[in-house]
């Protein structure tokens, strides 16, 4: 069928959401002009063909250069694929092995996959891939592979420098690319033997799929896919006006009631938190010139109390309308999580920590003090990200009745990349790869000038379990060693060691389905509320 121009908008990854959330009044008219531009056509949902709203433009639709990672690129096909439940499966590789010493990784690639341009997929294609995607140095991290090379049409060998237990989490987010038709404009033109075809891209508007009939996987019911991206208000309109099937929306306009439609709430690891300093201030800076070290939150009593005194659960219920529930570690619900790492809401626990480190509110003015220092230090968002502000300020407002004042404060993600080793941050992660955990942890990633480890954090028996994880031979294996990193019965990251975080809350990932139409069994999502929603999108179907 003829795909009218149709605008919708969903809500995207909440660091690149919050990376332009500044909007001019601008965008206010562009997305009431895009709105006016909706045919009448467009709202009676055909049985063959979905309009989905998201927030976030990708970059680029090229695997190599980050499109799908960390779910599916859904143009291209991966060498593995995760299942619901966050396992893996074989898609193009018919099998895989591992040699003993954990260093190369061999795999059988199926002999019935081919390029929407007919040209029959192979190893080459893979080995050209993973080579490419090594070399770019983006979002997709290989640094630890040596070498990718086809042995023959069907076998592909990679030969690791060290064991890594992420390997196979990272190509199940690498799409294959076909050697013989990728240049340097490709990411925008892609051509792939995922179950979807690339149609059209008007970029800023809309991006235009259609099914791949020849899919090895079997031909997507739905045929035809729209993907537009506009604010959470206009995507809320269009729902209403209903010219479109799914959009993403949020907690705070979740609980509209439409005709035609129903609220699906996913559940994810996209999580909310505080990052803390534990350094004292002494003067330090980084090489960018950022000040290091705060002299209120680099005592633990301190960041022990904050994350003791949240009542997580009430966060989630009236900041986040029920759309959230509490976290309390950087993969809540993910197969290496340390169910340990919960904490109750224990304010009396929280006081007594600060009175038995001396804090105590001599000048009854609602703050403790130490030593003629006053317990209150600043919390950053950034601005326009109206989630993050309120989770910031209930949080703030229940810590306030243990004697510490958090100063919450809107700004650019410029000013907070140079503030956020000195002062707290309203942070954002959650993914379906475990080596978030590894860059948020590491020691040698402590004040670089990016949003992992700005608090600090630095410990070499942490070091040394994260070692461990990215070296083992197995998942169970690598497991155990991620849930030591968050708590080995001793110490660790969680909240009752080191805590260098307090989590506060995973967001649920509000959507809008259109009834009659099923989304599928979705896997919970990681970070951003777009690209992990259509993950599944060949599962996707209208119901008779």
């Amino acid at each position: 069928m003829r795909i009218k121009k149709i605008i919708v908008f969903l809500a995207a990854a909440a660091m690149l959401c919050a990376a332009s959330a500044c909007k001019n009044s601008g965008d206010n008219r562009q997305d009431s002009e895009k709105e006016e531009d909706l045919s009448a056509e467009s709202k009676t949902a055909s049985r063959d063909s979905v309009v989905i709203a998201i927030g976030s433009e990708p970059e680029t639709l090229d695997p190599t250069k980050g499109w799908g990672h960390g779910s599916c690129p859904i143009v291209q096909s991966t060498l593995v694929k995760y299942t619901a439940d966050l396992d893996f499966e074989n898609d193009l590789a018919v099998s895989y092995d591992l040699s003993s010493d954990g260093l190369i990784w061999t795999f059988t690639i199926r002999d019935d996959a081919y390029f929407t341009d007919g040209e029959k997929l192979t190893a080459f294609d893979a080995a050209f891939t993973l080579e490419t995607a090594k070399a770019a140095q983006g979002s997709v991290d290989l640094t630890y592979m040596e070498s990718a090379t086809a042995l023959d049409e069907a076998t592909l060998r990679v030969v690791l420098s060290k064991p890594a237990s992420i390997f196979l989490n990272t190509v199940a987010s690498i799409g294959i690319v076909p050697m013989h038709a990728y240049d340097e404009n490709y990411g925008a033109s892609p051509i792939g033997s995922g179950p979807y075809k690339f149609v059209e891209w008007r970029p800023q508007e809309q991006i235009l799929f259609t099914a791949n009939e020849e899919y090895y996987g079997g031909a997507p019911a739905i045929k035809n896919v729209t993907v537009v991206f506009m604010s959470e208000d206009a995507a809320l309109a269009a729902v209403q006006a209903g010219q479109v099937d799914v959009a993403y929306s949020t907690a705070s306009l979740g609980t509209a009631k439409v005709n035609g439609y129903h609220v699906e709430s996913i559940a994810s690891a996209d999580n909310r938190g505080f990052t803390l300093p534990l350094q004292p201030d002494e003067g330090k800076s980084t090489q960018s010139g950022a000040p290091i070290g705060n002299n209120v939150t680099c005592c633990l009593e301190i960041r022990q109390a904050i994350a003791y005194a949240i009542d997580r659960q009430q966060i989630a219920d009236l900041v986040l309308n029920g759309f959230g529930r509490p976290a309390y570690s950087e993969n809540d619900g993910m197969p290496w999580n340390n169910p340990e790492v919960v904490i109750e809401t224990d304010v009396e626990y929280a006081k007594k920590l600060l009175a038995d480190a001396g804090w105590q509110d001599h000048d009854n003015d609602g703050i403790v003090e130490k030593d003629g220092l006053k317990a209150e230090f600043s919390c950053l968002y950034p601005s326009g990200d109206s989630v993050r502000q309120a989770i910031a300020m209930a949080a703030a407002q229940q810590v306030k009745a243990i004697g510490i004042q958090i100063h919450v404060e809107g700004t650019s993600w410029d000013e907070i990349m140079q503030r956020m080793f000195s002062q707290a941050v309203m942070m954002g992660w959650g993914s379906a790869i475990p080596n978030e955990t590894y860059y948020l942890y590491r020691s040698q990633g402590a004040f670089q000038d990016d949003f992992y480890n700005p608090e600090g954090y630095q410990n070499p028996v942490t070091d040394g379990y994260l070692e461990d994880a990215m070296g083992a031979l197995t998942a169970d294996e690598a497991n155990a060693s991620w849930k030591n990193v968050q708590w080995d019965g001793a110490a660790g990251t969680a909240m009752k060691g080191q805590c260098p975080w307090v989590w506060i809350v995973n967001l649920d990932h509000v959507t809008y389905v259109r009834d009659g139409l099923s989304i599928g069994e979705q896997p919970i999502h990681g970070h951003g509320h777009g690209l992990p929603l259509i993950q599944n999108l060949h599962r996707w179907a209208w119901e008779e």
